[in-house]
C-alpha cells in the first residue's frame, strides 16, 4: 500500500512586531512628510517655554533622537509638568521636515500619553557627563545611554555576524556544555559547581571532599571553554562552531579581565595551521567590513566620543593582508628593535601586550599571525612540530589590544597525545574520551578562539572590558 505525503505551504500572518509604533531609525531614514506617525520611547532632553516645548525621544533603534515639538495650549499642563528626561510617552503626530538642524524631520505633536514618568530628583540619568565609572553602578540603567545603546547594537550586530558567517560558509552550531568536569586549559582557575551542603562536606577517608555524593557523582566546573566538547563535533560534522558563555575564576581586576565572557571556537576536520590562519583572517575582516557597513552612526558616535581613530583602525585591518610570523623571529625582531619595554624579551616566555603592539603597530605596521610557539608555554592538545621544541600554535594580533585569537593545529597522534598529558601530569581518567577520538579514526584538525569582548573592544574602541558586556561580572560583583 503507498503512502503519500501531502505538504502544504503555510501561509505566514501579517503580525505586527513592532508594538503599534514606527521605530525613530525608520523615521529618520526613510519617513514620509506628511504621514501620521506614533513613536514610542523615552525622553532624553525636554525644553521649550510657555509657547513651545520640544522633546528629544529615543526607541533604542539608533543613536540618533527624533524631535517632537508640542503646542503646551492644546496639553494639559500637569501632563506636560510630568513629561521630563527618562519619562517614557507616546507621541502621534505628523511627520515634517524639521524647521532646526541637526535632523531631517520632526514630529509635531498632536497626541500625547505617559507610560511612565522619571522623577527629576531621583532619576540618575537626569544630566550629561557621567563617567563611565558612575554608570557601571548602574547597570541596570545605563543601556539607556547613547554609549551603552551604541555599544548594545555593535554587540548585537557582531553576533549576527558571525552566526551569518559560519552558517555561509555551512559550519554546524554546536551547543557545548557549561558544566564540565575538564580543565581545558589546565589553569586550573574554575567555579566549582556542587549541590553538596557547604557547611557539612562529606569527607572520605583520606579527609578530602566527597564528590561522589555530590549531584553528577564527580567534582564538576563551569566551563573555561568549549574547545575540546567542539572538537568531539569537528570530528563528526566536519565543521562546528561554538558561542557561548565561559567562565574564570581569576582574581583579576584589570580592563581586560571578566569572570563571565563569551567565546567563539570553530573547530575544522582535515585543517593545517595554514588553513586555520586563513579561516582566522577571513573570519575577522568580515566582521569588521559587516560593522562598517551596518553600524556607522554607532561607530561614529563613538570614534566621536572616545576613540578618534577607532574607524582609521578598522579601515586599517581591512586594508592590509596579516603578516604570518614565527616566534622564534618575532623575538629576534623584538631584541633587536632597540626598543624599551618593561617586560624583558627572551626565547621561551610568553609575550605580552607590549611585545605584540610593537610588531603590529611599530615593525610591520600590519596585523601579524604568530606561530610556532615553543611547546611548554601552550597547551597539552597544541600539534607537536619536528623539532620537538615547538608546537603549531596560532595567536592573531591586533593594533591597540594585542591579541585577539589564539589557536592552533591540534594533536591528532594519539601516542603523542597520551605523551604530553603524562608529562603535565594531568589524570587519564578525566581524558579518556578525548584520547578516544585519536583512537578511532582521528583526522588532522585546528581550531582557534576568539573572544567575543576582545573583539567588541576593538570594534567599538571602548577601553575597558565591562563596558561591552550588559552585565559585567568581575570580583566582588555580581549584581542583576
Amino acid at each position: 500500500m503507498w503512502q503519500y505525503l501531502f505538504i502544504t505551504k503555510f501561509k505566514m500572518r501579517n503580525v505586527n512586531l513592532d508594538g503599534g509604533r514606527t521605530k525613530v531609525v525608520d523615521l529618520l531614514k526613510n519617513g514620509q512628510p506628511d504621514s501620521v506617525v506614533t513613536v514610542k520611547g523615552w525622553v532624553r532632553t525636554k525644553r521649550g517655554n510657555k509657547n513651545v516645548v520640544f522633546l528629544a525621544i529615543n526607541d533604542g533603534s539608533s543613536i540618533n533622537n527624533i524631535q517632537v515639538v508640542l503646542d503646551p495650549a492644546k496639553y494639559d499642563e500637569e501632563l506636560l509638568k510630568s513629561i521630563s528626561t527618562g519619562a517614557c510617552v507616546r507621541v502621534v503626530g505628523k511627520l515634517v521636515a524639521s524647521q532646526g538642524s541637526g535632523q531631517s524631520v520632526e514630529i509635531q505633536g498632536k497626541e500625547v500619553e505617559l507610560y511612565g514618568g522619571a522623577s527629576p530628583e531621583s532619576y540618575p540619568l537626569q544630566k550629561k557627563g557621567h563617567t563611565l565609572e558612575f554608570l557601571r553602578e548602574i547597570a541596570h540603567l545605563r543601556p539607556r545611554t547613547n554609549t551603552f545603546g551604541a555599544v548594545l547594537r555593535i554587540r548585537h550586530a557582531m553576533a549576527f555576524a558571525i552566526h551569518k558567517y559560519f552558517n555561509d560558509h555551512g559550519f554546524y552550531y554546536l551547543h557545548t556544555p557549561l558544566i564540565t568536569a575538564s580543565d581545558c586549559e589546565g589553569a586550573g582557575e574554575m567555579f566549582n559547581v556542587t549541590t553538596l551542603n557547604l557547611e557539612e562536606l562529606p569527607r572520605n577517608e583520606e579527609g578530602k571532599v566527597d564528590y561522589t555524593q555530590d549531584f553528577f557523582g564527580k567534582h564538576c566546573n563551569l566551563t573555561v571553554s568549549g574547545q575540546l566538547e567542539g572538537e568531539l563535533g569537528a570530528m563528526a560534522l566536519g565543521q562546528i562552531y561554538t558561542f557561548g558563555p565561559t567562565f574564570r575564576a581569576e582574581n583579576s581586576n584589570t580592563p581586560r579581565h571578566l569572570a563571565e565572557f563569551w567565546m567563539i571556537e570553530p573547530e575544522v576536520a582535515f585543517f593545517e595551521i595554514e588553513d586555520n590562519m586563513n579561516l582566522a583572517e577571513d573570519f575577522l575582516k568580515y566582521l569588521i567590513q559587516y560593522a562598517l557597513d551596518n553600524c556607522m552612526d554607532d561607530l561614529q558616535f563613538l570614534a566621536k566620543m572616545y576613540d578618534g581613530e577607532l574607524i582609521d583602525r578598522l579601515k586599517f585591518v581591512l586594508e592590509n593582508d596579516f603578516v604570518r610570523l614565527d616566534y622564534t623571529e618575532g623575538i629576534e625582531i623584538l631584541k633587536n628593535s632597540g626598543a624599551k619595554f618593561e617586560y624583558p624579551v627572551s626565547w621561551g616566555l610568553d609575550l605580552q601586550s607590549e611585545h605584540e603592539r610593537y610588531l603590529v603597530e611599530k615593525h610591520f605596521k600590519k596585523p601579524v599571525i604568530l606561530t610556532n610557539y615553543p611547546k611548554e608555554i601552550k597547551a597539552f592538545y597544541m600539534k607537536q612540530n619536528d623539532d620537538g621544541k615547538t608546537v603549531r600554535a596560532m595567536d592573531v594580533l591586533f593594533p591597540k589590544i594585542g591579541e585577539i585569537i589564539g589557536g592552533s593545529q591540534r594533536e591528532e597522534n594519539y601516542e603523542k597525545l597520551l605523551n604530553r598529558i603524562n608529562e603535565l601530569g594531568i589524570p587519564d581518567k578525566d581524558m579518556w574520551w578525548y584520547l578516544d577520538t585519536r583512537r578511532f579514526g582521528s583526522a588532522p584538525h585546528s581550531g582557534f578562539g576568539l573572544g567575543f569582548e576582545r573583539l567588541l573592544l576593538f570594534v567599538t574602541g571602548m577601553a575597558n572590558i565591562r563596558d561591552v558586556i550588559p552585565f559585567p561580572r568581575t570580583p566582588n560583583n555580581a549584581e542583576f
